[in-house]
């Protein structure tokens, strides 16, 4: 059968898959093969010949075993948010949706870890997690499958200060594309026994296999928060207060770079009242709130003198969650202000030391060809994030956009950088990977053919 291109199952393979979870959890509907299309991004899929919802590592196993004996294509799936296009399926076969494993098997606070299947939401885990005083603390904004943030390496918001997805995910179950179950990692809080191969599935984008159950290092909630905002005149004085800040050891727990354009735009639809400058927006953590309002006084005096004309902070919990919802809330916010449009996303990185640069090389960018775009980011860690708006219809219009993230990924790399700093490669990005990694990408496929030589596990992504 060719796996480059699944259009159906013949009524065998039907009754064989039916057999391995029951036929009320697999489909041949148009109706739920259309909803596992496409992401929330542009990149649109081939339609997929069946969607199967398993419900445990032994049902997963089955499904793999299956398909690769069959030569069938599959395609994880998890919550369907990511923005490159990343769960899409390129060669129809069959999607693998992991949503109906979803338990939180064990919560144990006194190693603050939890062992979760990759069904389990962001905010559920936050939620069970949050009545021992812990949370979880990578935060993509959306509501994202703890599976499809393994996959990608998720981070968001508070990555300055805690970290990526790959900084959490302690242990791994892992089903190989021929339906063999691994285990990787440990519970202990360190290990040097060989290869760090949880590492290696982390990131991997189910082109290596399907996590089915992965032990997460937990965190202390912070008893006090406080959030600031604060104004420059321009961007470039605002980008270069990031490395002040980042630089003087006062630790933010989040640092965001926000335009004047989006915050108009954050402003119409949340009636915030926030001075449409160029800003920060800032979080930091502490014990007390006493010593958090003495971090805001010296940040304070430090962004002054790099030109910021307003600095306010908050710490009362309405006004900071009001604040910072807006802020996961950009590309949606973005979107809906530009009906009948689509959205390209930059997501470069780079060393904190480049960063302003980088602001005021992709601003230039857009300017110069007088395109839509809005740019800001996770200013703390070095991400920044160019969504520029644009109709795909539209062959001129939206080869400009691509012009655009091709060089602003181009210089990112020149500068040390990645083309991607935590949306993944998907279908999107795969185009710069040779540029960033050189010879070690001839490596990464050679791992790929190893663990899957027939090269079915979530076709057409990162390579």
């Amino acid at each position: 059968m060719n796996s480059e291109w699944m259009k159906e199952f013949t009524p065998r393979q039907v009754a064989e898959l039916s057999a391995i979870v029951g036929p009320d959890r697999f489909s041949t509907g148009e109706s739920n093969r259309n909803l596992h299309l496409h992401d929330i991004s542009f990149h649109q899929g081939i339609l997929p010949a069946g969607v199967v919802w398993p419900e445990s590592t032994e049902e997963v196993s089955g499904i793999l075993t299956w398909a690769y004996a069959n030569d069938v294509p599959v395609t994880p799936w998890g919550a369907g948010t990511s923005t490159e296009g990343n769960p899409v399926p390129t060669r129809g076969g069959l999607v693998v949706d992991m949503t109906r494993m979803n338990r939180i098997l064990q919560l144990r606070p006194q190693d603050l870890q939890a062992d979760v299947e990759p069904g389990v939401l962001r905010k559920e885990l936050n939620r069970q997690a949050g009545r021992h005083g812990l949370f979880f603390p990578p935060d993509p904004g959306a509501d994202a499958t703890i599976g499809g943030m393994i996959a990608n390496n998720a981070s968001g918001v508070q990555t300055v200060k805690y970290g990526a997805t790959k900084d959490y995910v302690m242990r791994l179950t892992v089903v190989l594309p021929h339906g063999k179950v691994i285990h990787t990692g440990c519970r202990a809080p360190k290990s040097s026994a060989g290869f760090d191969l949880t590492r290696l599935f982390v990131g991997s984008e189910g082109t290596l296999g399907i996590v089915t159950e992965a032990t997460l290092k937990l965190a202390g909630i912070p008893s006090h928060t406080l959030a600031a905002t604060i104004r420059f005149p321009d961007l470039a004085k605002a980008s270069q207060a990031v490395a002040t800040i980042i630089g003087s050891g006062l630790g933010p727990a989040a640092l965001e770079l926000l335009p004047r354009g989006l915050i108009r735009l954050m402003n119409q639809e949340k009636g915030l009242g926030l001075p449409e400058v160029p800003s920060l927006f800032c979080e930091f953590h502490g014990v007390g709130e006493t010593a958090l309002k003495e971090i805001a006084d010296l940040a304070r005096e430090l962004c002054e003198a790099c030109g910021a004309e307003g600095f306010s902070y908050a710490t009362e919990e309405g006004q900071r969650k009001e604040l910072w919802r807006a802020r996961h809330e950009a590309w949606e916010t973005i979107h809906r202000a530009h009906p009948r449009k689509e959205t390209l996303i930059v997501d470069a990185a780079v060393p904190i030391s480049r960063y302003p640069e980088m602001v005021l090389f992709s601003q230039a960018a857009l300017d110069k060809n007088r395109s839509i775009g809005y740019v800001f980011g996770h200013a703390g860690d070095g991400n920044l994030h160019v969504v520029m708006v644009g109709d795909p219809a539209n062959e001129s219009e939206w080869a400009k956009l691509e012009a655009i993230n091709k060089a602003i990924v181009e210089r990112a790399i020149q500068v040390g950088g990645t083309c991607t700093g935590e949306h993944g490669v998907g279908i999107g990005k795969r185009k710069f990977m040779r540029l960033e990694h050189g010879e070690s990408y001839e490596l990464m496929k050679q791992v790929k053919d190893v663990i899957d030589p027939k090269g079915l596990m979530n076709p057409g992504k990162i390579f």
